[in-house]
């Protein structure tokens, strides 16, 4: 008997029918004779709707009480699977986060897991019943709720796989599985049988949304197996785990694109030791995190940096870019909400050479301008004008999918 771990995302439990075909599935693997935790999102677009419904109240919500409210949203989806699986003669218990056991740090909306107290999970495993919990949230250590980052359902899914040494974890979704680029842009994308933690950790935080980032680290740091596929068909998704020898054989895996930064250019800063390091510390101590950096050296003992940050971290960067700007007397700060972020991943680029020239020609070819380039072992991405964002995608994947 094997325990798995199952999520389901909000698309798979929208509407009454689909909460309706997720208890057929999950009732299914437990027929075939194992132990089965499964990890649920909120319906639909209710998160988003009470995001909106927030808005109409106050710019300004106190973080403690925006995760009260969104917290509520998953537990909709729990209780009426657990009541879809019981209206089909199963028995099944449904747990919040916190009543699962899991704990995380004190940093409201972007809370991190610490630790998983799975006892009551397995007490209730040891009963023969289903359990049914909530994702995206915990709870720390003083007992106040916290909701992780979006897309945290899925790393409450690998937390629990991990704590409770699950043998598989399956992400199901409204695609087949992972796939070379997005199918809406692309659509001669083709979907991969396997793919690398390394690979997948890069796609996902270079904007592909089939996986949290997050859920990824935490597979790869726990070696938990997962199995991408979707929730509305038996067709085998998309295993993730370790790098083998052959998938070297391939230079660029998949292509990605993220509409959802900002670019902040600061102009004329004083060239000299300890001044990058003023602007990102202070940065860094609001909790803001910072993608890509460019500094040129221009003249005259100045220079310019450029970074980019999430769009909703715009307004606060802003902020705090422009009192150390005063301080420094810079001579101009632009902010950019117009720009996309395109990249290409692959382990087989270590092993293969001119990868950024091919990636290069391929934008050239469109006529799309180079903002900023960062690159590591395995990936290679640039800014873009959002408007050539998908151009660039098509491009970009036929110049290395289509060819190979």
């Amino acid at each position: 008997m094997a325990l798995i771990v199952q999520k389901y995302g909000g698309s798979s439990v929208a509407d009454s029918e689909k909460v309706k075909n997720v208890a057929r599935r999950v009732i299914k693997t437990k027929e075939q004779g194992n132990d089965l935790v499964v990890v649920v999102s909120a319906p639909g677009d209710m998160t988003d709707n009470l995001i909106k419904l927030v808005r109409e109240i106050t710019d300004s919500p106190p973080a403690r009480e925006m995760d009260m409210l969104l917290a509520t949203g998953e537990q909709h989806s729990i209780a009426l699977l657990a009541m879809a699986i019981h209206a089909q003669g199963y028995d099944a218990i449904s747990f919040t986060g916190p009543q699962a056991g899991i704990i995380t740090d004190n940093i409201h909306s972007k809370a991190r897991i610490k630790d998983v107290q799975a006892g009551r999970i397995t007490a209730e495993l040891a009963k023969g019943k289903i359990v049914i919990v909530a994702g995206f949230q915990g709870m720390t250590e003083d007992n106040s709720i916290t909701t992780l980052s979006r897309g945290g359902s899925d790393t409450s899914a690998v937390a629990l796989a991990a704590g409770l040494d699950a043998e598989m974890c399956e992400i199901y979704t409204d695609v087949d599985g992972v796939f070379t680029a997005d199918p809406r842009v692309v659509p001669e994308a083709e979907k991969l049988d396997v793919i690398s933690y390394d690979e997948m950790l890069e796609l996902a935080s270079l904007g592909a949304k089939v996986l949290n980032a997050r859920a990824v680290e935490y597979a790869k740091k726990y070696d938990v197996p997962l199995h991408v596929r979707s929730s509305f068909n038996e067709t085998p998704g998309t295993l993730v785990g370790k790098e083998v020898e052959n998938m070297e054989g391939v230079s660029v895996r998949g292509v990605a694109h993220d509409n959802s930064q900002a670019k902040i250019s600061i102009f004329g800063v004083p060239d000299k030791p300890g001044i990058a390091y003023r602007i990102f510390e202070a940065v860094g101590s609001a909790e803001i995190s910072v993608d890509m950096i460019v500094q040129g050296i221009g003249r005259d003992g100045k220079a310019n940096i450029s970074f980019t940050i999430a769009k909703t971290d715009l307004e606060k960067t802003l902020q705090i870019v422009q009192k150390i700007g005063a301080e420094l007397g810079v001579a101009d700060i632009i902010a950019d909400e117009k720009i996309a972020k395109v990249s290409v991943v692959g382990i087989g680029m270590k092993s293969h050479h001119s990868v950024a020239a091919k990636m290069f020609a391929a934008l050239a070819e469109k006529n799309i301008n180079v903002q900023m380039i960062s690159t590591s072992e395995i990936k290679l991405s640039c800014v873009i004008d959002e408007n050539d964002a998908e151009i660039a995608v098509r491009a970009v994947h036929n110049k290395f999918i289509g060819s190979e």
